[in-house]
């Protein structure tokens, strides 16, 4: 019988269901502060700033937060992060003023992307190598999970109850998220510890791209670029087709992606990342193909069914391919690299597909959005590595 290192550990619970609060708490915003900035007489511009400007700030960081990742201990980074994100939150009531609601935002972005890169790079200390793809696709569902969960209770303290109400919500899971990742003992790999700021030098494209995992980056801009049509405009869809209970296309989505991501995450560490990335992209493809077409809640519950498993598990499984392929020290940077694909492949489809959207149907777009997963199954399918994932050989750790 083939011993497995212990994955459960109470530290890597705790900064799960930590994270998962982080992720509702910011989330919750998502959907609600375009309008309420509106309301407050922002233009259509402004209102596309909202986006912009978050996705400007978290891209803007990251390189370095990733450069500290390479020696500093885990628990400062992420818990600045989580007080960061709280302070800002905090702030949105405070003023009806809109050009400071939109420097609030880019410098929320910033909280955002410290916080992602240093959560998801102090999971992966805990995770061991020989489990990285079950690990990283466990806590890739409290990623999941936050941001299908979180937008619709935003949308219903909205449209409630006040603005404010809404942020003291937000505020209150932030500050549960602050007191579990609190109780976390972190780790980190011996190359880190032993390591000094005055052994490195900083360069901004060194901290922004990390070489050994550039592939899986462009697979996940590609992956995400596609899935933002969905993400501006599912609710849209839903007007245009009288369909009412959308809540059912998350709910059924976050369902499916739950009971897929123990056996995906299983299938990375055995037999690597090619297999799985070509099945889910096939998935997503339908996903977005069946939604096209649905005209009621039956139809859209398939199509959630089918994104769940695809997108679900495409995109923590893409991670786990490029943690796998880079040296533990430079983990910090690859996980911003992903996470900026994310954000940068969500944030431009939004607007490419916004432009679209004044000349064709919403449904059209979601066929032409699909497209990008195809290319994205392509460059997969022509790559000759990724048929088996090779491990860093690096796990030995230390507490931070």
């Amino acid at each position: 019988m083939i011993h497995q290192e212990r994955l459960w550990t109470k530290s890597y619970i705790m900064l799960i269901v930590g994270n998962l609060f982080t992720f509702m708490s910011f989330q919750m915003l998502i959907p609600t502060l375009p309008p309420y900035i509106k309301s407050i007489g922002a233009s259509e511009l402004e209102v596309g700033l909202v986006t912009a400007l978050f996705s400007i700030g978290a891209v803007i960081v990251r390189p370095f937060i990733g450069f500290m990742l390479e020696y500093k201990a885990r628990r400062l980074l992420v818990m600045v992060g989580a007080v960061a994100l709280l302070i800002v939150t905090l702030f949105y009531p405070l003023t009806n003023i809109v050009i400071v609601l939109l420097a609030l935002r880019f410098v929320h972005g910033v909280a955002w992307g410290w916080s992602t890169t240093a959560n998801g790079t102090a999971s992966v200390d805990l995770i061991p190598n020989s489990r990285l793809g079950e690990g990283t696709g466990y806590f890739g569902l409290s990623i999941t999970l936050g941001m299908i969960v979180a937008p619709s209770l935003g949308l219903l303290l909205f449209q409630t109850t006040t603005f404010t109400n809404l942020i003291y919500v937000s505020g209150f899971l932030g500050v549960i998220a602050i007191i579990l990742l609190a109780l976390v003992s972190y780790q980190m790999p011996e190359s880190v510890a032993n390591t000094k700021r005055t052994d490195l030098s900083f360069s901004y494209t060194g901290s922004l791209v990390e070489k050994a995992a550039w592939f899986p980056a462009v697979l996940t801009l590609l992956i995400a670029f596609g899935y933002g049509s969905i993400v501006s405009f599912i609710v849209i869809f839903g007007n245009e087709r009288g369909i009412d209970n959308i809540f059912v296309f998350y709910l059924v989505n976050a369902v499916f992606a739950t009971l897929s991501r123990p056996i995906t995450g299983k299938w990375f560490d055995r037999n690597g990342p090619r297999g799985i990335v070509l099945v889910c992209a096939v998935l997503t493809f339908a996903a977005l193909w069946v939604l096209s077409f649905s005209h009621n809640s039956f139809q859209i519950g398939i199509a959630g069914a089918l994104l769940g498993m695809g997108y679900g598990s495409i995109l923590p499984t893409l991670q786990s391919w490029g943690l796998s392929i880079t040296p533990p020290k430079r983990r910090g940077i690859a996980n911003g690299m992903s996470f900026s694909a994310i954000d940068l492949g969500i944030g431009l489809s939004g607007l490419v597909f916004g432009f679209l959207a004044g000349y064709m149907e919403i449904a059209t777009i979601f066929q032409i959005s699909s497209a990008f997963i195809v290319l994205a199954f392509l460059l997969v399918w022509w790559n000759p590595h990724g048929r088996k994932a090779a491990n860093a050989p690096e796990k030995s750790t230390v507490s931070s």
